[in-house]
């Protein structure tokens, strides 16, 4: 709702609060006993600070607000992110990855391991050609792909599409079942609603998950995660990996 911050002259202008009531009266159209919505939105948060977010409205209440992890443009006047939650309606739980954060496998890893079924995935590819291009859907699905494989999860992206000023997007919406066959996509800069079945119970065993076949790996996994995080942090790694091949603590020292 909106439009994206970065691009607005006064982001604060169409900024809604979360706290206040103000996003529960913005979606109040939208209530329904049958379909749960998720909805795209900039937030206003205390101290002034301004995020990408999705909530999750269900039976006319907001259940949950995501805030995207990872803003798009290295001088965005969006805070990141810090909690990657689940939710649940009926059978499913879920997790929402905001448009860039579907590039990155942590936080899909993260909420699969919180038993998410499924990854919903807000997206805006409207940028300008040096940025985007007709090639950026299949981008975009060859990630959607690589998350529902590695984490035994649908993915279902829903995309904009068409033209305003000089930004464009082809759109790249789609679903991909959790086996990584792509179930229903949107074509190019059309306007469409794409529909499939997924499975809403977890997968077990999940692929790639089972660490205590080979403890030699995962530790050797462990000890590189560690090492990036000393160096993005300028500390020391403390990390211990049990018997099985599990991360049982890894901090800064």
């Amino acid at each position: 709702m909106g439009g994206l911050a970065d691009y607005a002259p006064q982001p604060m202008a169409f900024a809604i609060d979360v706290e206040g009531g103000q996003l529960h009266t913005a979606l109040a159209p939208l209530a329904s006993d049958r379909v749960t919505t998720i909805v795209g939105f900039m937030e206003r948060a205390p101290r002034g600070r301004l995020f990408n977010s999705a909530a999750v409205f269900h039976r006319g209440s907001v259940i949950g607000v995501y805030r995207k992890l990872y803003p798009a443009i290295n001088k965005s006047v969006y805070a990141a992110g810090d909690k990657m939650p689940v939710f649940t309606v009926g059978d499913l739980t879920f997790g929402i990855v905001i448009c860039l954060d579907s590039t990155y496998y942590e936080p899909a890893r993260i909420m699969a391991a919180q038993g998410a079924a499924a990854l919903f995935v807000p997206t805006n590819n409207g940028m300008p050609l040096t940025r985007g291009g007709p090639e950026l859907p299949a981008e975009a699905r060859n990630k959607d792909i690589a998350r529902a494989v590695e984490n035994g999860v649908s993915v279902v992206r829903a995309d904009v599409v068409g033209r305003t000023g000089d930004l464009v997007s082809y759109g790249s919406s789609g679903i991909v079942g959790r086996s990584g066959t792509v179930l229903g996509a949107a074509q190019r800069l059309e306007i469409g609603l794409v529909v499939a079945d997924i499975k809403t119970a977890p997968r077990e065993p999940r692929p790639g998950w089972d660490a205590a076949r080979n403890p030699a790996v995962a530790s050797e996994y462990a000890q590189l995660v560690a090492r990036a995080f000393a160096i993005n942090e300028h500390s020391t790694p403390n990390i211990a990996v049990d018997g099985q091949g599990a991360v049982v603590n890894a901090r800064t020292a």
